[in-house]
């Protein structure tokens, strides 16, 4: 399978930084397999470093906008009944559920950093009907680090391009750990407007 997809970017690559876009809009298409590779590319001088990483982070928003677009308007039934042949499975769906219900659209950005979720994530997002404009700003956003990161040790790796799997894992830690951390923050943000909000509205009542 690995090679059959390889060989189809390879293919792509004559559409150049499009066939990069096209290539990561397939969900089912390895962004850890594409992105490496297209870094290789810039090792050889085929490619710019910057528009590669624009391509892949372009692809990497329209890919999961497929399976936004599934959730949306095919729901839960219709994924159940259909999702393998997209590639999923009815205990992704359940474990993206729960890590939706209990992060809410947050998850459209944090949960690119989550390998198990990074994928399947899209499709709760849909369901709840999240506004299409902020999934794809929060998915662009996230999808951005993480398609430099591996285009870029595909790139300083060279013709070692397939190792950077294992290497990414070294920076994909602090990576996650300042995640958890901006998640904590925003949701203690969002706490604290809450309750800002509450004694402020008891307040006006008591005046009056």
């Amino acid at each position: 399978m690995e090679q059959l997809i390889l060989e189809f970017v390879q293919f792509l690559k004559g559409l150049s930084y499009l066939g990069i876009v096209i290539a990561l809009s397939f969900e089912f298409v390895p962004a850890e397999l594409v992105l490496p590779l297209a870094g290789y590319w810039v090792y050889k001088g085929d490619m710019n470093l910057w528009l590669v990483v624009l391509a892949g982070t372009v692809g990497g928003t329209f890919g999961p906008l497929t399976l936004y677009c599934l959730g949306r308007w095919g729901g839960r039934p219709f994924l159940e009944k259909y999702g393998k042949y997209f590639f999923v499975k009815e205990k992704q769906l359940d474990a993206a559920d729960h890590f939706f219900e209990r992060h809410g659209a947050i998850v459209a950005f944090s949960a690119r950093f989550l390998p198990g979720l990074r994928t399947i994530i899209s499709i709760p997002c849909g369901m709840a009907r999240m506004n299409p404009w902020t999934f794809s700003i929060y998915t662009f956003v996230a999808m951005f680090p993480i398609t430099f990161l591996y285009v870029y040790l595909g790139y300083k790796l060279g013709p070692r391009w397939e190792d950077v799997g294992h290497l990414a894992d070294q920076y994909t830690l602090p990576i996650l750990v300042g995640m958890v951390l901006f998640i904590m923050l925003y949701v203690l943000l969002k706490k604290r407007k809450k309750t800002s909000t509450y004694s402020v509205k008891e307040f006006t009542m008591k005046k009056r």
